[in-house]
């Protein structure tokens, strides 16, 4: 299984969820390639790493997904409502891969900063699975 084949389940999984909808608008803003003049806030597809996680005879994979949100509400509220609302939606998701199981979904690591462009605020949610 490729790593867009995951990218992919992640996404659709978030954009079918109404608690994301609710704040990345109906369809949700999430792009692999952002628009170059993009409605705020949405969410980017950033790196994607895979590494063998091997165990007992079972040939595991570990891939660690990382999502940017993307705001410009002026303050910290509207990302931190965006990645609650991604964590609700992805945290321990039976989502269904071609190729491949997915023994498991969570939200690892989240991070809220101003951009360098002092107007965009910056969220960042790491996403850890595992896939059999």
């Amino acid at each position: 299984m490729s790593d867009r084949v995951l990218a992919a389940a992640v996404r659709a999984g978030a954009m079918a969820d109404a608690g994301v909808k609710a704040v990345l608008g109906d369809p949700a803003r999430i792009y692999d390639d952002p628009p170059l003049d993009p409605v705020f806030p949405y969410v980017s597809l950033g790196r994607v790493e895979s590494r063998s996680a091997d165990v007992a005879g079972v040939s595991a994979i570990e891939h660690a997904l990382t999502l940017h949100v993307w705001s410009r509400y002026g303050g910290r509220a509207e990302t931190l409502d965006v990645i609650a609302a991604l964590r609700a939606a992805l945290h321990n998701a039976p989502l269904t891969l071609s190729g491949r199981t997915l023994v498991f979904l969570f939200a690892q690591f989240a991070d809220v900063f101003r951009s360098g462009d002092g107007r965009t605020t910056h969220g960042v949610l790491r996403l850890r699975a595992i896939t059999e």
